[in-house]
């Protein structure tokens, strides 16, 4: 054994495996805000990946892209980029999509460009390689529209000060068919694992995991599906391989013998990594974006519940080895209350449970709260809601998952001059929350607003968020808690109603991990190599 001392730069490179590349200055350089025993400084590499939006001859999708002004302050001064680029895509010749030999799911590709590999799938080129939202500067939506139905998944990346709070919104209408509804997803950065309670494989619903490459090497990927007995029946989904900057959609029914209507997905990437997304589309009740939830916790948090919601459900497990027994408790306007009913909530280990809250919310806004029901057991949890507005045949659904509190700032795109409303959530009774939100400029004109919120402990805030002046085209609004404010989660509600149904998607508003703490300059840490 020898002894090596690892230096800041070392440091500052394996915060930047996880959270981007930061910038590395000497924290008394003016570059970033002290943050306990180091600096706080903006990362200076994102990464975004879109799925393919619909396959729909009738639907609509909008992508806009959004940095905040000033959120590199003091850092990298170079101009950076921001842009998106068009993925191939998996297409099994079976039509079996995602299903390949023996049901295990398909093996993609080797990274090739058209042609069927071994397993009988085809790689199919993007389109074209024209980048989609190229972003030129913070502080200003770009926004751009596709009706075609053979958009591909999107792969990209921003830099330089473009990088910290980089977001994407797609946003999906689908005029008619089974698909019909508002889809709306913010893209989301690669990853190695994603927890999606509240999929189906039930005969009414179209579930399809896309797994979308964003690296010049193959990723492999395992899929497991969790019903309330536990792993579900005949379900294979191991060794999906996902070609280099390459989309695999699969169609979770083909994973399995056991038709489920309430089921949890677990994706695991073996080798490289992914970013994944569940569509949903049931026959009754239109399509939405199933997002994956918060990494499981032992407290979660689910904001944004409509309050003219006719029907919530709850889809949890904890995927822990040990059970969970939670509290179950609804932030109102007034404060939190016990869904009538449902005091507590018990969780087996490895199974998935489901919950009718019915309208739970009674005409008031409203955010669910789970958290520990009591003693020192404190299972982890990962949770989501299925939300449901409308009567009849004119109903429509979205989902809502468990979300990360906003720690330094949160960017929801694609808002427009009316439709939009923001949810605030402050969780702990007594920790009252004070969040300052920003409305950017329009996409075609318009002076930034904002207005500053105070959000009561315990209670959750629904409000129409601060409009730009002269507003043209869409805005963004970031969501930025004051010094000293309790914890904070959030939410945005678009509304776009299409012939009596009443359309919207919900979009969680969890921290953009913008920054990263880098140790003093000086601070060394020693590590043992052999």
């Amino acid at each position: 054994m020898k002894r090596t001392m690892m230096s800041l730069i070392g440091v500052a490179v394996a915060l930047a495996a996880v959270s981007g590349v930061a910038a590395v200055a000497a924290p008394d350089g003016g570059t970033g805000e002290k943050a306990g025993t180091g600096t706080r400084l903006p990362v200076q590499r994102s990464a975004l990946l879109c799925p393919a939006p619909t396959s729909s001859e009738v639907g609509e999708t909008a992508y806009t892209a959004f940095a905040p002004k000033g959120a590199a302050a003091g850092a990298d001064t170079k101009k950076g980029t921001a842009q998106l680029l068009p993925a191939g895509t998996v297409k099994d010749a079976g039509g079996d999509q995602g299903k390949g030999k023996n049901g295990k799911g398909s093996k993609g590709g080797k990274g090739k460009t058209g042609g069927a590999d071994p397993a009988g799938s085809q790689v199919l080129p993007p389109p074209d390689t024209k980048p989609v939202v190229p972003l030129r500067q913070a502080g200003t939506p770009v926004t751009t529209t596709t009706d075609s139905p053979d958009a591909p998944a999107l792969v990209g990346s921003a830099d330089g000060t473009l990088a910290p709070g980089w977001t994407v919104q797609q946003t999906t209408a689908v005029a008619a068919g089974s698909g019909r509804g508002l889809l709306g997803l913010g893209c989301t950065a690669p990853d190695t694992t994603f927890w999606f309670p509240g999929v189906s494989t039930a005969t009414d619903r179209q579930d399809y995991v896309h797994l979308t490459n964003p690296d010049p090497v193959p990723a492999v990927v395992d899929l497991e599906l969790l019903g309330k007995d536990g792993s579900l029946a005949g379900s294979a989904g191991e060794d999906i391989t996902v070609p280099p900057h390459t989309t695999v959609p699969v169609l979770l029914s083909t994973l399995t013998t056991a038709p489920t209507t309430n089921a949890s997905l677990h994706v695991v990437a073996r080798e490289g990594r992914v970013g994944a997304a569940v569509q949903a589309t049931d026959s009754k009740l239109g399509s939405d974006w199933l997002p994956a939830a918060a990494d499981p916790s032992p407290s979660v948090v689910l904001p944004g519940i409509p309050k003219d919601a006719t029907s919530v459900r709850l889809v949890a497990l904890a995927p822990g080895q040990a059970d969970a027994d939670l509290k179950v408790q609804l932030a109102t306007p007034t404060g939190l209350i016990t869904p009538a009913g449902l005091e507590t909530l018990h969780l087996k280990s490895g199974m998935t449970t489901a919950v009718d809250l019915k309208d739970v919310t009674k005409g008031e806004a409203g955010s669910l709260v789970l958290t520990p029901s009591g003693g020192d057991a404190k299972a982890p949890v990962a949770a989501a809601l299925r939300v449901t507005r409308g009567k009849g045949d004119k109903q429509e659904m979205a989902f809502i998952p468990a979300t990360r509190p906003v720690e330094k700032r949160a960017t929801a795109a694609d808002n427009g001059a009316k439709g939009s409303t923001l949810s605030l959530v402050a969780p702990e009774k007594g920790k009252d929350a004070k969040v300052k939100v920003t409305a950017s400029a329009g996409s075609g004109g318009g002076t930034p607003v904002t207005k500053t919120y105070t959000v009561k402990g315990g209670t959750t805030l629904d409000v129409a968020p601060p409009r730009p002046q002269g507003l043209k085209g869409s805005y963004a609004l970031t969501v930025e808690p004051e010094p000293g404010s309790g914890p904070v989660y959030a939410a945005r509600m678009l509304e776009r109603p299409q012939g009596g149904v009443p359309a919207f998607t919900v979009q969680t508003l969890p921290d953009d991990r913008g920054s990263v703490v880098v140790p003093t300059a000086g601070q060394k840490l020693s590590v043992l190599t052999d």
